[in-house]
């Protein structure tokens, strides 16, 4: 159930110069509302004058032990960049929890699970390991960045799978996109789960439909309302035009027109 709700901001690290993980909890220690990977929220940003709109942003990661909320905000706008400069003990509004979730499978310890995330659609595949481990299931990551200063959260994926990497200046792990990496030849996989930007999603379906996998994908569209009334994430689909915060954001693969 949608609602709306001030959080407050218990942590802000600075990963590096551009990225932040804002964690918030309720201010009267009330359970947050439950969230499922894939999932993400609307951010009202407070005193930015020229951002007029909340600002969508993926679920990273819920932790039920000290009843936070976890969001891996990239700044690359001056919503985000004033989302980021918030401190222990402010308020951000948020809507939550928006959009569908991945599909879990069951708990088959023998499944052999890919996540694929690239920049920061890192971010929700860390709440989908955590989810997979607790169904018994030791997810494998797979994740890019250009760098190995982009390279973000890497000990907390580690908590819940096996950690591969790649990076385009071959700092860290092999060198190259997240499709070139040698897991991909030297590893078979039931289902693959990713996340980042589009040109990387439509090469991880293709390869993906090549293998008869299946796989699901979260869209990065661009939201304003999370609601399905601005038309702004709209994603044209075999069954129509579908709105990617409504319908989506987690998309089956075969439910896209991204392969022929």
């Amino acid at each position: 159930m949608k609602t709306m709700l001030d959080l407050v901001v218990t942590a802000n690290e600075q990963l590096n110069q551009n990225y932040s993980l804002i964690k918030l909890t309720t201010q009267d220690q009330s359970p947050l509302p439950e969230m499922f990977p894939g999932q993400f929220v609307q951010v009202r940003v407070d005193d930015s004058p020229t951002t007029f709109l909340r600002r969508p942003i993926s679920v990273n990661f819920v932790d039920k032990a000290t009843n936070e909320l976890w969001l891996l905000v990239q700044k690359i706008g001056d919503g985000t960049r004033k989302m980021c400069e918030a401190k222990q003990g402010d308020i951000l509004n948020l809507l939550l929890p928006l959009g569908n979730s991945f599909t879990l499978p069951d708990g088959n310890p023998e499944a052999k699970v890919l996540l694929i995330g690239g920049g920061v659609g890192t971010a929700p595949m860390l709440y989908l390991g955590a989810k997979l481990k607790e169904k018994g299931i030791m997810p494998h990551f797979l994740l890019g960045a250009r760098s190995k200063n982009d390279l973000l959260q890497l000990d907390e994926f580690d908590k819940f799978g096996k950690v591969f990497c790649t990076t385009e200046d071959a700092s860290y792990g092999e060198k190259g996109y997240v499709i070139d990496h040698s897991i991909l030849k030297s590893e078979t996989f039931s289902a693959i789960y990713t996340c980042g930007p589009k040109p990387m999603m439509v090469a991880v379906a293709k390869y993906a439909t090549e293998h008869n996998i299946s796989c699901e994908v979260s869209l990065e569209n661009l939201m304003a309302c999370g609601f399905g009334v601005c038309l702004c994430c709209v994603e044209n689909t075999r069954e129509g035009n579908l709105c990617a915060c409504t319908d989506g954001p987690v998309f089956n693969i075969n439910k896209l027109k991204w392969i022929s």
